[in-house]
């Protein structure tokens, strides 16, 4: 019970005397407010299995990238365009339904990824079980700066295009009659969801991005009735998701960004829980 008995030496002195631990807070906290705002367009639009798809979906770049000694955020960056424009060429141009295409691409951008790192020139990748793990605390100035642009620019994309997505989320008819291009705002949140996944990787990991995605969100759905509410608790979720796991992770010796993962599925489970002890149930949504 240390963090009660001694507060300052648990919660405070860890980030005051560490400075891997305030860049991992700091990274923490920018891959919250890209993932937080995007994802709740995720979640409103019931595209968690793509965003689970196009986290898988960087590992080529990243493979590719680490054997040549190139960037890895350039490299998963560049797979994550790759993937979401392919999937929208497969939405545009097959009678396929939206899931079988996500999964056709899904199974082959993993697959890609396994063949290139089971390669000769593969043969050390095993580093790269940072990037699908999570490396936070080997965070440095220069990933802070990187995450802090792509965090800015996927914040920017989605006030711009707010209003685009808000009609199209909930008529897509009537997006298309105001003349708001449902197609090229979708082609658009795709791609801001890709980038905020590129910028989330080196907090989390690739594989458990998605947790950062769409928990929080998920979370802040059935606390608040307005987006732009729930954009803002969710990004509070996942701080605090962030700040704990750290934490957690600091003081037992735990893996940080499984921890911090967790404690995004935790806050969702109480939250679930007070929700369904005090009967708040379908609330409805007020755009």
């Amino acid at each position: 019970m240390e963090f009660l008995t001694s507060p300052f030496d648990w919660w405070i002195e860890p980030f005051v005397d560490n400075i891997f631990m305030r860049n991992a807070l700091w990274s923490g906290l920018l891959a919250v407010l890209a993932t937080s705002t995007v994802g709740t367009w995720v979640v409103l639009r019931g595209m968690s299995f793509f965003g689970e798809a196009l986290a898988h979906g960087v590992l080529p770049g990243l493979a590719i990238a680490f054997i040549i000694g190139g960037d890895t955020t350039l490299g998963a960056l560049i797979a994550a365009l790759v993937m979401v424009t392919g999937i929208n060429l497969i939405r545009n141009h097959s009678p396929l339904p939206d899931d079988s295409s996500i999964g056709l691409l899904y199974v082959g951008f993993l697959a890609l990824a396994v063949v290139i790192m089971s390669t000769s020139s593969g043969a050390y990748a095993g580093d790269l079980s940072r990037f699908l793990f999570g490396s936070i605390t080997g965070v440095t100035d220069s990933d802070l700066i990187r995450q802090l642009i792509i965090a800015g620019v996927v914040l920017l994309g989605v006030i711009i295009l707010h209003r685009a997505f808000l009609v199209m989320t909930f008529d897509e008819v009537q997006a298309r009659l105001m003349g708001l291009q449902p197609r090229l705002a979708h082609a658009a949140l795709l791609a801001l969801l890709a980038v905020s996944i590129v910028a989330s990787f080196q907090a989390v990991g690739n594989l458990l991005v998605f947790a950062f995605l769409v928990a929080p969100p998920s979370t802040a759905a059935m606390l608040a009735r307005r987006i732009p509410t729930i954009m803002v608790f969710a990004a509070v979720l996942g701080s605090v998701a962030v700040i704990v796991g750290l934490l957690i992770s600091y003081h037992h010796d735990t893996a940080a960004g499984a921890t911090m993962a967790l404690g995004t599925v935790v806050l969702f489970l109480i939250a679930l829980a007070i929700r369904s002890f005090t009967g708040a149930h379908n609330v409805r949504m007020v755009t």
